[in-house]
């Protein structure tokens, strides 16, 4: 939260999934598997732009799932 803020841009999110803007707006497209579904859930839209609240960020990336590992 210190870092970021409550919310997180897609690129602010790529980058701390070492992915692309594009793939990552791909990945969350497609059928997901546990990790991603739980980001999915974590979008907000606000008007057209898309951003990730960065408390359910945090906590898929640390609870030990495929996509904290980087899988």
């Amino acid at each position: 939260m210190d870092r970021f803020g409550p919310l997180l841009r897609i690129g602010q999110l790529a980058a701390l999934l070492d992915r692309s803007p594009d793939g990552l707006r791909n990945s969350l497209r497609l059928p997901a598997d546990e990790a991603m579904q739980s980001l999915k859930e974590a979008r907000v839209k606000v008007g057209r732009r898309v951003y990730f609240r960065t408390s359910e960020v945090a906590k898929v990336l640390g609870d030990g799932s495929e996509l904290a590992r980087g899988n």
